[in-house]
């Protein structure tokens, strides 16, 4: 039924402005904002994928991991995003730590996690 239909993901923030700023400027993606729209804000992501960003009044952060960005060094990545204000999450769960650099080393890919404005996950992972 969906088989050829191009799906795309969409997530709410509390502050679009302050999302498309973020998202934007700190992060570095291409986002187009439809005024007509209340706002919503549209991510371009290579591959040719896009997401939506839309303004809920009542939203609640996501408890999970909203986006992923594959880079090829995550403790790179981890700080040049700290050096433009971004705040990495820290977890010290049993068998699930990050480290000093806010990175998780435990197995699998390196994976750091952060938050947009509104509190979503989003996390680095190495490629």
């Amino acid at each position: 039924m969906f088989n050829d239909t191009q799906a795309f993901s969409g997530f709410s923030v509390n502050d679009i402005t302050a999302a498309k700023t973020f998202y934007a400027d700190v992060l570095g993606l291409n986002v187009e904002q439809n005024l007509e729209m209340q706002g919503i804000l549209t991510l371009h992501i290579a591959g040719g994928c896009n997401i939506v960003i839309y303004p809920k009044p009542t939203h609640t952060p996501a408890s999970f991991t909203i986006l992923n960005f594959p880079v090829p060094d995550v403790a790179a990545a981890v700080q040049q995003l700290k050096a433009k204000g971004v705040k990495f999450e820290s977890y010290d769960w049993p068998g699930f730590k990050t480290d000093d650099d806010n990175i998780f080393r435990g197995g699998g890919p390196l994976i750091a996690w952060f938050t947009d404005p509104a509190g979503n996950i989003l996390s680095v992972i190495q490629q």
